[in-house]
């Protein structure tokens, strides 16, 4: 094939130009990180195919085999509103004045002083949109247009609390809500958003309703898992995910993007906890540890491939949602917020990455609204106190109570995550030092911890009339 030579002045000319364009597209900063953070609400330890459900989850365990899955993530809450709030702040939900759920007529949400993970972000030019459930205060002052998202589509609390609105930003378009074409209506809001902010970094905190009942599914998916109605709506969840996935693809910034996909307490009366102990409103692992899988194509490896096929990467290590906002925050060259009291969350970059096999962690605490009632060290959990009744069973007369535990209850969690073997009689220095630890961490945090948890210790022990309350012997079974 016939070439056009270049006079030789022609060439040199050109190739200094080749030379000094290359030069200059290395020299340019890498495009700012988008960050999609998906949110179920309810949802099971065992409730996804790749965390051993029978209910077929394709497009989330395809997440998991292009990333990493952890075994060992919490939510700092066991029930709604303070998960939210921990999740988005990196903070203990009571430092950020939401330590029990919120109702639609309560006056009170995260607090102002806190900044969430969009406010963080607003700075750095970051388009942000909220899609879903909110259910961190429903005063303007509270809602997701105050708190640094761009624009809102959701219900602002859960579907079982009246009255049931759908709000777009801060006009409510819909009531009753139509629930069965829900997850259909989130999941084209949240693919029209990243439509829309393709070319400008974005993050985008997609909150599902669902699995929280009252349970629905469109027409497409009734009956489609075989598992019932709540198999179907985790099905169109994963359908969700796929088409979120899919969006990234077609608008050219998949490469570029961290997704993440988590849930914010255990399951309900339906769903699976797999192997692990008690359920939503329980300090047992049931209620508070939850899937969590992060996937970011180039940056995020899956550390092993069978058949060239990759397998995905599962760790051991201990994280918690606090750690998102340090983590995204690092990931994007925010800086940390400040002048709100400490951030609990640590920056788990280097897991996520595989630079790091772990990250330390301070003393991890289990809260029921102001009840400090378990800490977790390293593989060891020790409960200290307990309600007398649990969040489904009706209260007994005189109200929930929190006690303190006649013994307090020492469990391996490496060993035995099921928790169904109290090993402090023989590990007396392990109880010492994580008891010591609670001692250190409580004065920190507002004055009505450490005052409930002084108060709940010298309730005098239940044990001392030989017999326990109903509720709590069979807990102990």
């Amino acid at each position: 094939m016939y070439q056009r030579q270049l006079p030789r002045r022609s060439f040199l000319k050109a190739a200094g130009g080749a030379v000094l364009g290359a030069s200059m597209l290395r020299s340019q900063p890498a495009a700012p990180p988008n960050v999609v953070l998906i949110l179920c609400d309810d949802l099971g330890f065992g409730d996804v195919h790749c965390y051993g459900s029978s209910i077929s989850t394709p497009n989330i365990d395809g997440m998991a085999q292009e990333g990493v899955r952890f075994q060992q993530f919490y939510s700092a809450s066991n029930v709604c509103s303070p998960s939210r709030a921990a999740l988005l702040t990196g903070q203990y939900q009571t430092r950020v004045g939401v330590p029990d759920v919120l109702t639609p007529t309560s006056t009170t949400g995260l607090s102002l002083s806190a900044k969430t993970i969009a406010e963080v972000l607003k700075p750095l030019n970051y388009k942000t949109m909220c899609v879903g459930k909110w259910h961190l205060g429903t005063e303007p002052q509270f809602l997701p247009t105050s708190r640094g998202f761009d624009h809102y589509y959701g219900i602002p609390y859960s579907n079982d609390q009246s009255p049931s609105i759908l709000m777009q930003d801060t006009t409510v378009i819909e009531s009753p809500v139509v629930l069965n074409t829900l997850t259909q209506q989130y999941t084209q809001q949240a693919t029209n958003f990243i439509e829309s902010a393709a070319g400008s970094p974005f993050f985008l905190y997609l909150a599902h309703t669902f699995p929280h009942i009252p349970l629905a599914a469109s027409n497409a998916f009734l009956g489609k898992s075989g598992l019932g109605l709540y198999g179907d709506v985790i099905e169109e969840i994963d359908w969700s995910v796929g088409q979120v996935l899919q969006s990234l693809q077609a608008n050219g910034v998949d490469n570029n993007t961290l997704v993440i996909f988590t849930s914010d307490n255990g399951p309900w009366y339906l769903g699976s906890a797999g192997n692990l102990r008690g359920r939503k409103g329980w300090s047992y692992e049931g209620g508070v540890r939850e899937p969590f899988i992060a996937r970011f194509p180039g940056r995020i490896p899956a550390s092993s491939k069978r058949g060239g096929v990759s397998a995905g990467r599962s760790t051991q290590s201990v994280a918690t949602t606090m750690d998102l906002m340090p983590t995204i925050a690092a990931l994007c060259g925010a800086p940390l917020p400040t002048g709100n009291g400490p951030l609990d969350g640590v920056n788990i970059w280097p897991v996520l990455a595989e630079q790091q096999a772990d990250v330390a962690h301070p003393l991890f605490l289990y809260f029921d609204s102001w009840n400090m009632q378990c800490a977790r060290m390293g593989d060891w959990k020790l409960h200290v106190s307990r309600y007398n009744t649990f969040a489904w069973s009706p209260d007994p007369v005189g109200g929930r109570i929190n006690l303190p535990l006649p013994n307090p209850e020492l469990y391996n969690l490496a060993l035995d995550p099921g928790e169904s073997y109290d090993c402090a009689a023989d590990f007396p220095g392990v109880v010492a030092e994580i008891q010591a630890g609670i001692q250190q961490m409580l004065p920190t945090f507002p004055a009505q911890v450490l005052s409930t948890y002084n108060a709940t210790m010298a309730i005098p022990s239940f044990a001392t009339d030989g017999a326990l309350p109903v509720e709590l012997n069979q807990s102990c079974q």
